[in-house]
């Protein structure tokens, strides 16, 4: 990782099956990642259930995949957000690029990305993770970033040239972008647009009771206009958004937000267990078994959804080019959508 880059919890100590308290929080690495929220009180842990099973980073893919990245002074979601697929993507040389820094501008309980005040962007990024995408012979690459509120367009320029860089250089590489809300940034969302993803993404994350809590910042039915807008303004985007599951929703309020996303024409929906990433960050209130995942994932299915992704360890850009090239084998022979 590169120089002065914070502490960031391993996918194995993500997934320790180890309720036990650890002393004083406010002094541990977790705590000094996430200072906002060092004076909340602990949560309790619950302890993994057998069908969270992961397999550990350490195989020469996965090696050769992290020193590209470093080497070329790259920030993955992967890392930062600490995913639990982080091990099966790298083996295959798959990575989901975060741009515009490793520091939030906000401070979500569920996100173990940094918070705090962004450096400046940097003008050379679009041009590394176009070189990054080209050197991993990535045929769809996913595009993800901070929040960055202190921005006047939210990012999204840099969004666009990145775009634009990674075209220029693997221009048969399929691109999908997962944005923030651009909340109050207006002409933030027409410009990513008009840079023509393949893929526009923005995660409404939960139902929304659990806002107030999980993701303060944001505004439920600000995200889900960003979505339905997007489909205006490109009415062949596919459009996709994801909801974590085991946050204290009840089955009815997933029910609607998935008739909400349909009314909004999304594409494309992901379903995956939340996992806590330390003791601060908002508690799991149930393990969602396999079967209620596969019950979801019929539901929408019949709502209309042209694909589904649901399972306990399904996050946003999981297998995201094959489910991509799913998406578009059912478009062209379906003729759903424009």
């Amino acid at each position: 990782m590169g120089a002065g880059r914070r502490p960031v919890p391993t996918t194995i100590d993500l997934l320790k099956d180890d309720p036990r308290p650890r002393g004083d929080e406010t002094r541990s690495p977790a705590a000094l990642r996430h200072p906002e929220k060092a004076a909340r009180p602990d949560q309790p842990v619950l302890r993994k259930p057998s069908w969270i099973r992961v397999k550990a980073p350490g195989s020469a893919a996965w090696a050769e995949t992290n020193a590209l990245l470093n080497g070329a002074g790259l920030t993955t979601v992967c890392q930062e957000a600490a995913c639990p697929n982080i091990g099966e993507c790298w083996e295959k040389k798959h990575a989901t690029f975060m741009i515009m820094g490793e520091v939030c501008t906000r401070a979500c309980a569920f996100c173990n990305v940094a918070t705090g005040l962004p450096a400046p962007l940097n003008p050379s990024e679009p041009g590394r993770v176009a070189a990054a995408t080209r050197a991993l012979g990535l045929s769809h690459v996913v595009v993800t970033s901070v929040d960055r509120d202190d921005l006047a367009d939210g990012g999204a320029a840099h969004f666009a040239q990145t775009i634009g860089a990674i075209r220029k250089a693997c221009p048969e590489t399929t691109i999908e972008v997962l944005t923030p809300d651009f909340l109050r940034k207006e002409g933030a969302l027409e410009r990513v647009v008009a840079a023509a993803p393949d893929v526009f993404n923005h995660n409404l994350e939960t139902v929304p009771s659990l806002y107030v809590t999980v993701r303060p910042g944001a505004r439920y039915f600000h995200s889900l206009r960003l979505l339905q807008r997007a489909k205006e303004l490109n009415p062949k985007l596919f459009t996709k958004s994801g909801l974590m599951l085991g946050l204290g929703e009840t089955r009815n309020e997933v029910m609607q937000v998935m008739d909400d996303m349909r009314a909004a024409e999304v594409d494309f929906i992901t379903l995956g267990q939340y996992l806590q990433p330390t003791r601060k960050h908002h508690p799991i209130d149930r393990f969602v078994p396999p079967e209620e995942f596969e019950a979801y994932k019929a539901i929408a299915l019949a709502k209309g959804f042209a694909y589904v992704a649901s399972s306990p360890l399904t996050r946003s850009s999981h297998h995201a080019g094959e489910d991509f090239l799913r998406l578009r084998a059912r478009r062209a022979g379906q003729g759903f959508g424009a």
